[in-house]
């Protein structure tokens, strides 16, 4: 029950209908206390009844917007991986295209420093030594066997006789 509707109740009234003629309060009965006081709460109940109402809408609206939005979150999701992928792709071609540069640039720019300390031409360089001396042996090899076919010579003997003086 509200402050205001006790101070309009006991408010002087200009009338005189009470019995004490010096008094003019209203009087009121528990009855009427009860009926006013059950009033207010169901105003109360209601506005409270639709506040429910209101919530219970918003939150049926946002239970109906979860699944959309994890589909949104999962096609997000796959083409950041998607991306990722290609990125990761994209750096290695450049990696792979940079290392190109350097060799193209360190074998024909002749205003480029060759004795650089350039891991990269260091690599190349040794690469290529390994090469020429595989080269090498091969032909060596090569020139060996052919002796050994037109020779006639017994590999089972030699093999035996490299053995027997602790060649290996």
């Amino acid at each position: 029950m509200s402050f205001s509707y006790l101070k309009n109740k006991f408010k002087k009234k200009n009338g005189g209908d009470s019995a004490d003629p010096g008094d003019n309060r209203e009087i009121i009965t528990l009855d009427e206390l009860q009926e006013e006081v059950l009033e207010e709460p169901v105003t109360g109940e209601n506005e409270e009844e639709e506040l429910l109402t209101q919530v219970m809408t918003r939150v049926n609206e946002i239970e109906n917007d979860i699944p959309r939005i994890k589909v949104s979150i999962d096609t997000l999701k796959s083409q950041i991986n998607e991306l990722r992928e290609e990125i990761e792709r994209l750096d290695r071609v450049i990696k792979d295209v940079m290392v190109l540069y350097e060799v193209v640039s360190q074998q024909i720019n002749p205003f480029k420093d060759v004795d650089s300390a350039n891991p990269l031409l260091g690599e190349i360089q040794e690469l290529s030594e390994e090469i020429e001396s595989l080269k090498t042996e091969i032909a060596h090899i090569k020139a060996d066997m052919k002796l050994l076919v037109v020779d006639g010579v017994d590999l089972d003997d030699l093999i035996y006789d490299v053995l027997s003086e602790g060649g290996l």
